[in-house]
Formats: C-alpha cells, sequence, structure tokens
C-alpha cells in the first residue's frame, strides 16, 4: 500500500515537472522569439524610417541594455514577490512592445518599444530558474534545463520564419502585430495554468533566507562570491558568440566562401535547430554535475575549431550551413552543463539575485558584440569576423575551467 502511495507520489512529480518545465519552456521561447523579431525585418525598418544598419542595431542595444539593467533588479524582486506574477508583467510587456513596433511612425517610436521590450526580457531567466530550482525534481534539472535552452533556440529560430513571410506577404507592420498577439496568446495559456507556476512566497522567503538572519552578510553578500563574477563573465562571451552568430557569421561566411544569397539565410536556422538537438543530449551528459566543466569545455572547443576550418578552409559553399549546423550542435551540447555551472555557484539563499546578475551578462555582451564586429562587417573585414568567433569560443573554455578552480579554492578552508 504504502509503496503504491509513493509511487504514484513521484508519478505526480514527473506530471508536474512535466508541466512546469513546458510552461516556463513556452514562456522563454517567446523571450527568444522577441529578441530576434525585428532583426530579420530590418530590410524593410530600413526603407520605413530611412535610417542606417548601425542606427537599426542600435535599437537592438538599447533593448539588450535595459534588458541587462532589468535582469540583475529583477532577481530580487522574484526573491520577494515569487516568480509568478513577474513573469505574467514580462509577457505582457513583450506583447504591447511589439504592438508598439508594429504602430510605430518614426525611429524614436521604435527606440520606445525598445526599452518596454526590454523590461518585459529582462525577468526571464530570474524567474524561470528560481522555478526550476525551487520546482522540480534535482533528477531533473538536468533535462528542465536542457528544454529551457531548447525552447529558447526554438523561440529564435522561430523569429525569422513568423515574421519575414509575414512582412513579404503583406507588410512588416503586420509582422509584427502578430508577433505581439502571438505573445499575448502566450500570457493567457500561462494565466489558464497559473496553479502550475504558482510558488507559495513565504516558500520563497524561506528558500532565500529573508525575513532571517542572511548568512551571506546580507541581500548583497552573493557579490563578494569569485564564482558568480566568474559566471557572469562566462555569459558575457557566450552572449558575444551567439550574437555574432546571430547576426554577422553567416553573412560573412557567405562572403568568403561566395555562397548565394538563399544558403546565406539558411545558416541561421540551421545553426539553431542543431543547437536544440545538442541540447537533448546536453541534457542527458549534464546528469552528473561534477563533470559540466569539462562539457562544456570540450563542446566550445569543437565549436571553436569548426570557426577556424570556416575562417581559413576552402570548401564548396554548400558545406557552410552544414558546417553552422556542427556547430550548432558542439555549442547545444554544453548548454545544460552551463546552466549547472551557475547553479553549483550560487549561494541557496539567492537564487533570484544571482541568476539576475550572471545572466545579465548574456545581454551586456549581446550589447557589446554589434559594436565590435559591426564595424569590422562595415570595413568588409570578414575574416576577421569568423576568427573573432573562434577566439570568443576559446576564451569561453577557459572561463568555464575558471569557474571550477574559483568555485574549489572558495571550498577549501584556508589553513594557517
Amino acid at each position: 500500500m504504502s509503496t503504491h502511495h509513493s509511487s504514484a507520489a513521484a508519478g505526480s512529480t514527473l506530471r508536474s515537472d512535466a508541466q512546469l518545465i513546458g510552461l516556463v519552456g513556452l514562456a522563454h521561447a517567446i523571450s527568444h522569439f522577441s529578441q530576434l523579431v525585428l532583426a530579420p525585418l530590418f530590410p524593410w525598418l530600413k526603407d520605413a524610417f530611412d535610417v542606417s544598419y548601425t542606427e537599426l542595431g542600435g535599437v537592438l542595444t538599447v533593448f539588450f541594455v535595459v534588458s541587462c539593467i532589468v535582469q540583475a533588479a529583477s532577481g530580487f524582486i522574484v526573491d520577494k514577490l515569487g516568480p509568478r506574477p513577474v513573469l505574467f508583467v514580462g509577457l505582457g510587456l513583450l506583447g504591447i512592445a511589439a504592438f508598439g513596433y508594429a504602430l510605430a511612425q518614426s525611429y524614436w517610436m521604435l527606440l520606445a518599444s525598445a526599452i518596454v521590450a526590454g523590461i518585459g526580457n529582462g525577468v526571464f531567466h530570474p524567474v524561470d530558474y528560481t522555478l526550476f530550482n525551487r520546482k522540480v525534481a534535482p533528477t531533473r534539472l538536468g533535462h528542465a534545463y536542457s528544454v529551457h535552452g531548447i525552447t529558447g533556440s526554438l523561440g529564435w529560430a522561430l523569429a525569422p520564419a513568423f515574421v519575414v513571410p509575414l512582412a513579404m506577404a503583406y507588410s512588416w507592420r503586420v509582422a509584427l502585430a502578430a508577433a505581439g498577439a502571438l505573445a499575448i496568446a502566450v500570457l493567457v495559456v500561462l494565466w489558464v495554468y497559473r496553479s502550475v507556476l504558482s510558488l507559495d512566497v513565504k516558500a520563497v522567503h524561506k528558500a532565500t533566507g529573508q525575513g532571517a538572519p542572511a548568512m551571506t552578510g546580507g541581500e548583497f553578500g552573493f557579490l563578494k562570491i569569485p564564482a558568480v563574477w566568474m559566471c557572469f563573465g562566462f555569459f558575457f562571451f557566450y552572449a558575444m558568440v551567439i550574437s555574432v552568430v546571430q547576426t554577422f557569421a553567416p553573412v560573412a561566411a557567405g562572403h568568403l566562401h561566395a555562397v548565394p544569397v538563399a544558403l546565406v539565410a539558411v545558416c541561421l536556422t540551421v545553426y539553431m535547430v542543431a543547437s536544440a538537438v545538442g541540447m537533448v543530449f546536453g541534457g542527458f551528459l549534464a546528469s552528473d554535475p561534477s563533470r559540466c566543466e569539462r562539457i562544456v569545455g570540450a563542446g566550445f572547443g569543437v565549436a571553436a575549431l569548426l570557426a577556424l576550418i570556416l575562417a581559413f578552409a576552402d570548401f564548396a559553399p554548400v558545406l557552410v550551413p552544414v558546417m553552422f549546423g556542427a556547430m550548432g550542435l558542439a555549442s547545444g551540447v554544453a548548454g545544460p552543463s552551463r546552466d549547472l555551472l551557475v547553479k553549483r555557484s550560487t549561494p541557496a539563499n539567492a537564487t533570484g539575485r544571482v541568476y539576475g546578475v550572471v545572466y545579465a551578462g548574456l545581454d551586456i555582451g549581446q550589447a557589446t558584440a554589434p559594436l565590435i564586429f559591426g564595424r569590422l562587417m562595415d570595413h568588409g573585414q570578414y575574416l576577421s569576423v569568423i576568427v573573432g568567433l573562434a577566439l570568443v569560443q576559446a576564451v569561453l573554455i577557459a572561463s568555464a575551467f575558471n569557474v571550477r578552480r574559483v568555485r574549489r579554492e572558495a571550498l577549501v578552508p584556508v589553513s594557517a
């Protein structure tokens, strides 16, 4: 009888975990979808507002800078209020911002909408990881992170596939309004299943050490932990890799290997889908947290090697999307282990805050990369773009092991 009851409980935990992971994944997909909803429409927006690519890039930089500030702050709000209300506000703002883009009459209205979108986008990582780390069974965390990464990649892959055909068939305004409608539709789904996302605020306070004497020297004590800043640096470089791949690398590789325009457009989608596939494997590999740094190192080592081959080897244009696919697969395998790297460096009573600060590195990286690599593109330095991509991936390997070194030093008591 008792064994039957415990197996039923285990079954219900699997079901509730699966529901939670699915809903959080759906929301995360919309966050990534919203990040990449404008870039594919740049050719239309350039004509509509009579602006340069640099100015349009500035809209994305504003989005990521705002998202970064909000991300660092929202961790504290999540730790105070619980994740669910913060998630609802974030999704609502992404929907409103997309309608704002669609109705924009000037470049400045685009910028204003980007600020709203940045505020909405900034809440997702602290919300998502607080829900996962508090509610999902530890044995399933690797899979939760894996699904989280996959849905993010699919959100990125969906954005161009969603907005470009609508812009071609109707107009860029219709495409962006449809993107807003999609965000609101997902908000409605989450509202219907809101009980799955509930997290007792008292439980959060207890788990995050609020209302009790803080163990780590006050609310900002976690900022003194070196591993937190190492993780921040790691995510900064990781975001640069993503930004370069999404914005410039396919075009640069296209110039180097005389790739037809249609094939260049395929490179990003192939990279994102392959990355999602890699994350499925990565979720299984991440079941043993002790090897997460080695998996991250191996994944980005292979990706860096492929980028160098892309830069210097001579091969048929048709193989360029294949190379991007292989690079995406290698990076994807490293994804879930990358998230475990942060969890292992996080004090138990500061989840939202730590994820907020660490993932702010993502936004700063994505705000910085277009400024550096955009300049290279404007000057036709296509080889430098791909070599730069390889270098940043190599830096990631070093920073993953650095996180481990710093964390181990923190655990070793200093002997007199």
